[in-house]
């Protein structure tokens, strides 16, 4: 990976900033002045900023750290113990007049630190799949194959690897099938399954958990794929003391045409050309308290949506964690489900 595609110049946008983090698929960019390397920005420095619901059209030196981690050249031999030491992924290595010459990555398995997620995983797993016929006439949803394994298995090997060891799914729609799939396959973790007898929607199945998912657990749609650190998450909605975390993911739509607002009076308002809109949209994966499955209603059909609704009347703390677009990958429609495809094979 070249050098230039970790810099950000200091007056680029926090919009500007996400684009190109997602464009290296790293943790941090390196932020440069009149082409000299001045401070860094992180992704968790503007997940911070955004949860403080910070303007993402602001320049990035309004949040960069200008104190940042770097080595001169003749030190990067001892780049592997400060990246260890300092926790940083990515190290640049600079020369006498503050140029980066190079950027150091270090060697995930031999860096990061053993995951010890162990969290129970409900994966909702039960809908019909109707955005995916022809291909959930024959298949449930779940086992729909992104490359050589069903999407429900890249999810559950996600999990895993954060050291989640029980799964819950919630089935309806060709459920044998799911089940015989699990019973037949080799895996490192438990599998067990909650029988819809009639459709209950995203939220209502949870009541099928009632005695068996007794702590903090996670949520997912059956047709996502988020590739963030989800210890990072859990921690977050521990420290904040949320019933439920939403996981959420920056969208930034260019609207393709000139938008007109018109007044009262039928006269043209204001005209907008092509303007880009940013909005958070709701991913299909929460951290949930235990509560919100005690107090259920049981055979009753209710979106998990339409519940976070219902606790946020009661004044309950419903929070969200931001996540790069590109952090999510969704499988719900056929061409949505052909790039997850491109992306993982």
């Amino acid at each position: 990976m070249e050098v230039k595609e970790f810099l950000i110049d200091e007056e680029s946008t926090i919009i500007e900033t996400m684009q190109q983090l997602d464009k290296v698929a790293k943790k941090v960019l390196f932020v440069i002045r009149d082409g000299l390397f001045v401070a860094a920005i992180t992704d968790g420095d503007i997940r911070r900023w955004i949860l403080r619901k910070g303007n993402l059209d602001t320049k990035v030196k309004d949040i960069a750290n200008y104190n940042p981690k770097f080595l001169l050249e003749k030190d990067k031999t001892k780049a592997k113990d400060f990246m260890k030491k300092h926790s940083v992924e990515a190290i640049p290595i600079l020369d006498k007049e503050n140029n980066i010459v190079s950027v150091l990555l270090w060697n995930d398995e031999e860096v990061e630190p053993k995951r010890n997620l162990n969290v129970p995983v409900v994966i909702m797993a039960g809908g019909l799949g109707t955005r995916l016929y022809p291909y959930t006439k024959i298949l449930p949803k779940p086992l729909i194959p992104i490359g050589e394994i069903p999407i429900v298995e890249h999810i559950i090997n996600r999990f895993h690897q954060y050291g989640s060891d029980q799964f819950f799914l919630v089935v309806n729609h060709k459920k044998n099938m799911i089940k015989a799939y699990f019973n037949e396959i080799e895996k490192p973790y438990q599998v067990d399954f909650a029988d819809e007898d009639k459709p209950l929607g995203t939220g209502g199945g949870l009541s099928l958990l009632k005695g068996k998912v007794n702590s903090t657990f996670i949520l997912s749609n059956c047709d996502i794929l988020i590739e963030e650190d989800y210890e990072k998450i859990y921690k977050y909605h521990k420290k904040e003391n949320y019933l439920i975390t939403m996981v959420c993911s920056l969208k930034n739509i260019k609207i393709p045409y000139g938008v007109i607002e018109i007044s009262d009076t039928g006269e043209i308002e204001s005209m907008k050309e092509k303007p880009e809109l940013t909005f958070f949209a709701n991913t299909g994966m929460y951290i949930v308290e235990p509560k919100v499955i005690i107090e259920l209603k049981e055979n009753s059909a209710i979106g998990f949506p339409d519940i976070i609704e219902q606790y946020k009347s009661q004044g309950e703390k419903i929070g969200i964690y931001p996540i790069s677009d590109n952090s999510w990958m969704d499988m719900g429609q056929i061409d949505d489900m052909e790039e997850m495809r491109r992306r993982l094979e």
